[in-house]
């Protein structure tokens, strides 16, 4: 039996308020208009469409149930990672993995700040050109 309510799904920093249906096996299905405007997707007639392009949904892929469209099953048309906590009534809808290759294959090291022992915060981004050594240390 599927439980509908409120759902947190994070995309890209954003978190987006849906209502969901989760199953008892911890499926997630999001109502179909719903999903257009959280995250700017539309299924039509075995495709997944923006407004710049459109996917083919892969052959034995069931994205759309009687509850509404499968997110587990639309992360993967997308190419991205899902991870779900069924009971906690959130998702985090990752960058697709082309994304993630283009920024390996860069070399370049995304920005962050973090304090030093003085609690002055450094950028990395404003260090570039410079050589930097950074240490991370974790107790396990």
């Amino acid at each position: 039996m599927a439980s509908a309510g409120s759902f947190t799904l994070l995309d890209d920093g954003r978190a987006v308020e849906l209502t969901a249906r989760v199953s008892a096996d911890g499926r997630v299905s999001v109502d179909p208009r719903r999903l257009r405007e959280a995250l700017g997707w539309r299924v039509e007639q075995g495709t997944l469409c923006d407004d710049a392009s459109c996917l083919v949904v892969p052959h034995g892929v069931e994205l759309e149930g009687p509850d509404g469209v499968d997110l587990a099953a639309l992360a993967s048309v997308l190419g991205r990672p899902l991870a779900v906590d069924a009971g906690e009534r959130a998702a985090w809808l990752g960058v697709p993995a082309a994304e993630r290759r283009r920024a390996l294959a860069s070399l370049a090291a995304p920005d962050f700040t973090l304090p030093d022992l003085s609690g002055r915060l450094h950028t990395l981004s404003a260090h570039r050109g410079s050589k930097v050594l950074l240490l991370a240390w974790a107790s396990w």
